[in-house]
C-alpha cells in the first residue's frame, strides 16, 4: 500500500457487520463535512433496506450518502463494478469540499482501493450460465475447480457458492483462473492518503447486538422485504438471494422451518460471517499503521459514554487530517 497518494484524503470506517459503523460515519460525517459513501456489498441492492441495515431516510438527509440502494437486486454487482463507482463519487466529495467516508465491512471492496485490483475480463454469458447451474452442488463445483484451477480452489471453502461460481465462470470464461489474473498488473490504488476507523468489538456483544438487531428487523418489516424480493422469480445465484436473513426467511415463507428457526440460524450465520470479517481485516490494513486506529468497543449510541469513545475517534481523525495536509 502506498501511502505517499496524499494528494487527497479518505476517510474509511470498517468493521464487522452490526459494530456501529454507520452510526460512527454520520458522526464523523457531521464533524468533519463528510460525503459517507457505502463499501457493504450487500447495501448496494435497492430491495434491501431492512435486512442490510441500510441507514434511514432521516440518516440520509442529515448529509450526504451515496452508492446505497443504487442497484435492483437482478444485478450482480462486482468489486470492479463498486471500485468505479467508490472512485467518482470519491472525486464528486472532493470537488465538493467534503471528505469521502468509506463505510463497509466487504474488505474487498475496500481493499480494491487501498490496494489496487486485479483488472479480470467478462467471461461471458455462457460461462456464467454453467457456473449458475453448477452452483447448485457447491462441493461437486469445488472439485471441478480443484481440477481445472487448483490454485484458486485450495483458497475457497467447499460451501463458498458465490466465490465458487464466480472462480469457475472467470476460467470458464478466460481460460485462466482467478489467482492468475490476480497476479497480473491491474488497476491502481485510488490517488489519495487513506486514514481508518476499524471497529473490532468483542465477540460476545457482537453476538447479543446481531440477535437483538435481526429482531427489530424482524418487526420492521423484513419478512414483506423478502416476500417481495422473491416474486420476481429471481435466479437464486444472485449475491441479493444470499444476503444474511435472505436464504433464512425465504425457506420460512416456503414452509420448510418456523420463523423462529429461521431466525435463530441467520443469526448464528451472520455471527460466523463477523468472525471471518474481523479476521480478515487484521491480515488487512486499510491504511499504514500511523493513520490506522482500532476502536475495541461497540458503537451504541450518543449517551455519555459513548460520546467520551467518540472524543477520541474524531481527535485521532482530526490529528491524522492535519498531519496529512502538513505533509507529515
Amino acid at each position: 500500500m502506498d501511502q505517499g497518494r496524499d494528494r487527497q484524503i479518505a476517510l474509511i470506517v470498517a468493521g464487522p457487520t452490526c459494530s456501529g459503523k454507520s452510526a460512527l460515519a454520520l458522526t464523523l460525517g457531521e464533524r468533519f463535512g463528510g460525503t459517507v459513501i457505502n463499501a457493504d456489498s450487500m447495501q448496494v441492492y435497492r430491495e434491501l433496506r431492512i435486512l442490510t441495515a441500510r441507514p434511514s431516510p432521516e440518516e440520509e438527509r442529515q448529509l450526504p450518502h451515496r452508492l446505497y440502494g443504487i442497484s435492483p437486486a437482478v444485478k450482480a454487482r462486482s468489486v470492479a463494478w463498486w471500485r468505479q463507482q467508490a472512485l467518482v463519487t470519491m472525486d464528486e466529495a472532493w470537488q465538493a469540499g467534503r471528505l469521502p467516508i468509506l463505510c463497509g465491512g466487504t474488505g474487498m471492496y475496500l481493499r480494491a482501493l487501498t490496494d489496487g485490483l486485479a483488472e479480470v475480463p467478462d467471461p461471458g454469458q455462457e460461462a456464467r450460465a454453467e457456473a449458475r447451474q453448477f452452483s447448485a452442488d457447491p462441493a461437486a463445483l469445488h472439485a471441478r475447480l480443484t481440477e481445472a484451477d487448483p490454485e484458486t480452489a485450495a483458497a475457497l471453502k467447499p460451501a463458498d457458492t458465490q466465490r465458487l461460481a464466480r472462480a469457475w465462470e472467470v476460467w470458464r470464461g478466460t481460460g485462466h483462473g482467478l489467482a492468475w489474473w490476480r497476479a497480473q498488473p491491474g488497476l491502481p490504488a485510488a490517488p489519495c492518503r487513506f486514514i481508518a476507523v476499524r471497529l473490532a468489538p468483542d465477540r460476545a456483544e457482537l453476538r447479543q447486538a446481531i440477535a437483538a438487531r435481526f429482531s427489530n428487523m424482524i418487526a420492521r418489516g423484513a419478512v414483506d422485504e423478502v416476500r417481495a424480493l422473491l416474486e420476481p422469480g429471481l435466479d437464486s445465484a444472485l449475491p441479493a438471494m444470499r444476503a444474511h436473513g435472505v436464504p433464512e426467511i425465504a425457506a420460512a415463507l416456503r414452509g420448510e422451518i418456523t420463523l423462529a428457526q429461521a431466525t435463530e440460524q441467520a443469526v448464528l450465520a451472520t455471527g460466523r460471517y463477523t468472525k471471518r470479517q474481523t479476521t480478515w481485516f487484521g491480515h488487512h490494513p486499510l491504511a499504514t499503521e500511523n493513520d490506522t486506529v482500532i476502536f475495541e468497543n461497540r458503537i451504541t449510541s450518543s449517551e455519555q459514554y459513548m460520546e467520551r469513545k467518540y472524543d477520541k475517534i474524531i481527535s485521532f481523525v482530526h490529528e491524522r487530517i492535519d498531519a496529512a495536509r502538513s505533509g507529515a
